[in-house]
């Protein structure tokens, strides 16, 4: 199984730095000049890319869904359909984002949803695709995203282990070029549901790199999920939470997406390796708060040393005290005044 996923010149997995998503999907309102302001500010938070949503909703959608009112307070039509179709760019919209999202050195790809927008994706050129949770058990989809080659990011959301393992079998069949995102499809989620235990889980259930889409409130579940671990973070993005449409209420505005990616690449920072030694400036503060054994009292030359005889003060430039038994019957070759630090060059055996 892959350890890493390339997408690129980047690499997404253990021991790589944390592959930062900002989610645009649907949060553009079927503005282009809209999508073009969320790129750029999603660029400058420092976000490694921005992902789109691509739907055919004739290809997606039974007639009657397509036809049914919509009277939800965000909806852009009367019926499902006018709504989703609203919130659709053009394919010449999406090749201006795609070469915006270029010239700032982010990665454009976006979501597939259908076998159509696979193909309009293809011709986008985009290196990588997003599999939403909805279909995870879609198989001539996952057929169709795999033969092209391309690494798959695969949120989990709403879909069971056996669903999950199947996914996988299907792609696998192709390539194993895929990273699984840790998702539970609540909007916005409660912190009780999230269940962040399930990314190390996924990890070692599945042997694949794991990552998280969030889409609770706040920052610091999706800065957890890091610390145990997160390969990826993917987070909706709007610039403003009070928008109409179905995303804006569970996304990050811009000032938290900012906060996100610095906390990521603090907790990457503060991850680091397995320390078992000091750090190198923790030696200058060791030598002022630690401790060294210094002499009690006046002691003389001949003593024999008893541990009544020695105590245990700062700084800790002298003989630790966990070498105390070590020290005890040792006579003193010198004299020692009151705190003065004993060193094993004062003592011979008795």
């Amino acid at each position: 199984m892959a350890e890493t996923v390339a997408v690129g010149d980047r690499l997404i997995g253990d021991g790589q730095p944390v592959f930062v998503i900002a989610e645009i999907g649907l949060n553009h309102n079927g503005d282009p000049d809209l999508a073009g302001q969320l790129v750029r500010t999603a660029a400058a938070a420092g976000v490694d890319a921005v992902k789109f949503q691509k739907r055919d909703s004739k290809a997606l959608l039974t007639k009657d869904l397509y036809d049914s009112p919509y009277d939800a307070w965000y909806s852009y039509g009367t019926t499902y359909g006018e709504h989703r179709e609203a919130l659709e760019l053009s394919v010449e919209d999406l090749q201006k984002l795609r070469d915006l999202a270029q010239s700032l050195d982010v990665v454009f790809f976006a979501s597939a949803w259908d076998l159509p927008s696979v193909d309009v994706c293809e011709d986008l050129g985009v290196p990588l695709y997003k599999i939403a949770s909805a279909d995870v058990t879609n198989i001539p989809l996952l057929e169709r995203l795999a033969a092209t080659g391309k690494p798959l990011i695969m949120s989990t959301g709403m879909t069971t282990e056996d669903e999950i393992a199947a996914a996988l079998e299907t792609i696998r069949a192709q390539h194993d070029q895929v990273v699984l995102l840790h998702c539970v499809s609540t909007y916005p989620s409660e912190f009780d549901e999230i269940n962040l235990a399930t990314i190390p889980w996924l990890r070692e259930r599945f042997g694949c790199p794991v990552g998280y889409s969030g889409h609770e409130r706040g920052i610091a579940v999706s800065s957890a999920a890091v610390a145990i671990g997160a390969c990826s973070v993917e987070r909706h993005f709007t610039l403003d939470r009070a928008s109409k449409g179905p995303d804006h209420a569970a996304s990050l505005e811009p000032p938290g997406l900012m906060k996100l990616v610095r906390d990521i690449r603090a907790i990457e920072r503060a991850t680091g390796v397995v320390q078992t030694d000091l750090v190198e400036r923790e030696r200058v503060v060791r030598t002022k708060l630690g401790k060294s054994l210094v002499a009690a009292r006046r002691l003389e030359a001949g003593h024999v040393i008893t541990a009544a005889d020695l105590v245990a003060k700062s700084p800790g430039s002298g003989i630790s005290p966990q070498a105390l038994p070590s020290v005890v019957g040792h006579v003193l070759v010198r004299a020692l005044d009151a705190d003065e630090h004993l060193s094993f060059e004062d003592l011979r055996s008795e």
